[in-house]
This record gives C-alpha cells, sequence and structure tokens, in this order.
C-alpha cells in the first residue's frame, strides 16, 4: 500500500467521521454555509485533480459515474430526512434554527463509504484508477453534499430564513 493511498484513505475517513457526528448532532443551520462546504470542496478537488496529472480512461468514466449517482442519491436522501428546531438561545451569531439527521443521515455516511470503497476495489481490478485521486474524494463528496444543500435549503421553516441564503424560493 503506498504513503499517497493511506494518506487517502486516512484524509477520507477523518472527513467521515467529522461529517458523520455533525449529521447526528444538533449544529446551528446558516443557509449560506449550507452552500459554501460544497464550494469549497469542489474547487479545491478541481484543482487537485487539474494538478495531478492523471489521464482519465473510459472506465474512470463510468465508476465516477456510479459513484456520482450514488452520493447524489444518498444528498437527497440526507436533506429530506433533516429535521429542523428552533433554540430559545440564539449561538454568537445570532441564530437560532438547528438542524440534523440524526443516526439515520451517519449511517447514510456509512452506507456512501461502504459503496465508494467497494467501487474503488472493482474499479481499480478494472483499470479505474482515478477513483482513489484525491481531487474525485473532494468532488465526490462536493457533490454529496451540494445535493443535500439544495434539499435542506428549501424546506428550511419560513419565518426562519435569512437573507443569507443561497436558494430563492
Amino acid at each position: 500500500m503506498s504513503a499517497h493511498l493511506v494518506v487517502n484513505v486516512l484524509l477520507g475517513l477523518a472527513l467521515v467521521v467529522f461529517l458523520a457526528y455533525r449529521q447526528a448532532t444538533w449544529q446551528y443551520l446558516d443557509p449560506a454555509r449550507i452552500w459554501r462546504t460544497p464550494l469549497v470542496m469542489g474547487v479545491v478537488g478541481v484543482v487537485v485533480l487539474a494538478n495531478s496529472g492523471v489521464t482519465v480512461t473510459t472506465t474512470d468514466v463510468v465508476f465516477l459515474a456510479i459513484e456520482a449517482l450514488v452520493t447524489i442519491a444518498v444528498g437527497l436522501t440526507t436533506g429530506s430526512i433533516t429535521r429542523f428546531r428552533t433554540v430559545s438561545t440564539p449561538d454568537s451569531k445570532g441564530r437560532t434554527l438547528q438542524s440534523r439527521t440524526g443516526w439515520a443521515g451517519a449511517a447514510l455516511w456509512i452506507v456512501l463509504i461502504v459503496v465508494r470503497i467497494g467501487l474503488d476495489v472493482v474499479g481499480g481490478h478494472l483499470g479505474a484508477h482515478l477513483l482513489t485521486a484525491t481531487g474525485t474524494i473532494l468532488l465526490v463528496l462536493a457533490l454529496n453534499r451540494a445535493a443535500r444543500a439544495v434539499v435542506v435549503d428549501q424546506r428550511i421553516p419560513r419565518g426562519t430564513r435569512r437573507a443569507s441564503g443561497m436558494m430563492v424560493r
């Protein structure tokens, strides 16, 4: 196992653990922030991928498409199971709306990782090596977070939305 692969696996696991924890606990909701995370991960993913000099094959494209469909489906599901609550004491930024997906959202992260690892293994045996690139991992996570953001942004309870949201109703 190469050092590059170990670093990718450790970074991926750390990010998944962090995001699963955030799914399971109540977090203050900032409509602009739900869009900032996928945007930043997507831009970084594209830059890292562009600087990697990896050759893209047809097999890579097929496996990336499958992975994109799975990650978008998980993101849309995560957004649809998100629960909201209003707390009486605002945080330091004046926010009173909180959200979480609970353990079901954390379980969806586990499903996403298992599917991703499975696709990496099968794809690697068939010659798809782009799946293990750090930039690809970041792009897949950005797709997931963007799909979630589309649903959550539209479900934010009226009257609690601040003007900082990215989507317009």
